[in-house]
């Protein structure tokens, strides 16, 4: 990937995830395909109305006028509830609304799943997502959950679904006993299946990361056992099983539980089979590179080689979740992680269409339907539309048309993509020398301990830079877990942080004159860890 990527611009994330939530959760919304947010009553698993949000707009399988407006997915809605939570908006009393509790209606009581689900309705999860059951689908909607949950530990009734599907996913571990060479997972009744799908090894990072989760909330030990059980199934595959979302949370785990319970995973491993490109069954799903007639594509997440690359919004941001978080527990890989995001912050600018150069999108007279905040489903180098082979590399696109009879050209426009922003907009900010960023990595680190402020910063330039650091009003030594050393003493407002070239910094903000000990492997500051060394 270029160290600075051209034409270089970071936009500011923060507010375009605010600006989402604003306009996707308006009931009153006015346009051709607005409102994207409608009432679901068919009170599936709790009887409670729900709110669905389209997949894509206009998407013509969803929707109050389609099964009474049952057929929405939790990617979508916990997608956009994580995300503008992340960003500061309490969405579990918004204008009068709990949305949290309405997450609730995922998790599958009527199929006896009892985990959370991409869909409310039996008949539609039971089909499953994609194009059959997909094992990704079945998981992930519970890393959405948990994350939710963590940050919003007070609503009732979450916690009892939380145990249920850490029961669930150690009873899973158990049945798969080491092998999860497998398409999906019957929960219900507790058996492994195959179909024509790829055989998803991976979920066992999905399991791996709910039930240290859960370890980490409920304390049992039993969780924390099937969380290293799980991924030690993965590190012992010979060869690289990356599906969709899972890989980079190997990688935050391994890195983790070596920092938190002594486990001796190897980091590198996950995070090449996450960047690399090369699974064995999907062969091509990593993290792209290339500069694409002038414009710098690299860092986006996708495949490396479906008509020269085809990287995608929601994948984007969800490989920040587990990565940002993962240089907290292991320094060694700052710079790749704030190379990395530096450019994917760059690059995920040209899935919005008022960033993205007309030439270079198949529908660009219809940008003001998107409002500014639904951005395109995927970026590829050669569009898989026949109508639109004539624009040139990169192209912005979406699959949407595909999905269903009657789609139209709009539903191109990802929403259940554009609602995960707030991760990139809770982890993202600028600094005074354009191209380098600072990066909260406690952001997305959830059910962690209690933390002081922590953040990466990557100088991408070859020659020495001088950052501002804005610190607050009180009084803060900052320790550097990179070079570990406190490199500034009793120091507020606005601090001058030299960074030599193609280097980064891992800044904690603690207490002036702490207490500084060692315990095993931990740096403490009056009794809070600051590092793992």
């Amino acid at each position: 990937m270029p160290e600075l990527p051209q034409p270089l611009q970071i936009i500011d994330w923060y507010t375009l995830a605010r600006q989402f939530d604003s306009t996707a959760y308006d009931f009153n919304a006015t346009g051709p395909h607005w409102p994207v947010v409608w009432w679901d009553s068919s009170k599936h698993n709790f009887s409670q109305p729900v709110v669905g949000l389209y997949t894509a707009m206009d998407d013509q399988r969803q929707g109050p006028a389609h099964n009474k407006g049952m057929f929405h997915e939790s990617l979508a809605t916990m997608g956009a509830t994580l995300g503008a939570t992340l960003v500061g908006i309490d969405k579990s009393n918004q204008q009068g609304l709990d949305y949290v509790s309405m997450l609730k209606n995922y998790f599958n009581r009527e199929t006896k799943w009892n985990i959370m689900m991409n869909n409310t309705s039996p008949e539609v999860a039971l089909l499953g997502g994609g194009y059959g059951r997909d094992w990704w689908y079945d998981v992930y909607p519970n890393l959405l959950f948990y994350s939710i949950y963590d940050k919003y530990p007070q609503v009732a009734g979450l916690d009892s679904l939380a145990f249920s599907i850490a029961e669930k996913f150690t009873a899973a571990d158990s049945v798969l006993n080491g092998n999860y060479n497998y398409t999906f997972f019957d929960y219900a009744n507790l058996e492994p299946k195959t179909n024509q799908i790829c055989h998803q090894q991976d979920a066992a990072a999905g399991h791996a990361y709910v039930l240290y989760a859960a370890y980490k909330k409920f304390k049992d030990p039993r969780y924390l056992k099937a969380a290293i059980h799980a991924l030690e199934t993965l590190e012992k595959q010979p060869h690289n099983t990356f599906y969709e979302v899972f890989m980079p949370f190997g990688a935050l785990l391994a890195a983790r539980l070596n920092a938190e319970q002594n486990t001796s995973f190897k980091v590198q491993p996950f995070l090449d089979w996450t960047f690399n490109g090369d699974p064995e069954c999907r062969l091509g799903w990593g993290v792209l590179v290339g500069n694409w007639n002038g414009l710098d594509i690299s860092g986006i997440v996708g495949s490396t080689t479906d008509r020269g690359g085809y990287g995608f919004l929601m994948n984007t941001f969800d490989a920040a979740w587990p990565l940002v978080p993962l240089v907290r527990y292991d320094p060694s890989y700052a710079t790749a992680i704030g190379k990395w995001m530096l450019n994917a912050a760059n690059a995920a600018r040209f899935f919005y269409t008022q960033y993205m150069p007309d030439e270079h999108e198949t529908i660009p007279e219809k940008a003001s339907i998107t409002k500014g905040v639904i951005g395109y489903e995927g970026i590829i180098h050669t569009s898989s539309y026949p109508e639109y082979a004539h624009l040139k590399a990169p192209v912005a696109q979406g699959d949407g048309p595909l999905w269903a009879k009657g789609n139209p050209d709009v539903s191109q426009f990802s929403i259940y993509g554009s609602g995960h922003v707030g991760i990139f907009g809770s982890i993202i900010r600028t600094t005074n020398v354009n191209g380098i960023l600072q990066l909260n990595l406690l952001a997305t680190d959830f059910f962690r301990e209690k933390a002081y402020p922590t953040y990466l910063y990557y100088n991408p330039y070859s020659e020495s830079k001088s950052v501002t650091v804005p610190v607050g009003t009180e009084e803060v030594d900052i320790y550097d877990t990179v070079s570990r050393q406190f490199i500034a003493r009793n120091v507020s407002g606005n601090y001058e942080m030299a960074m030599n070239g193609k280097t980064a910094a891992v800044t904690v903000f603690v207490p002036a004159k702490g207490k500084v000990k060692r315990n095993g492997n931990q740096l403490l500051v009056n009794d809070v860890v600051v590092a793992w060394q």
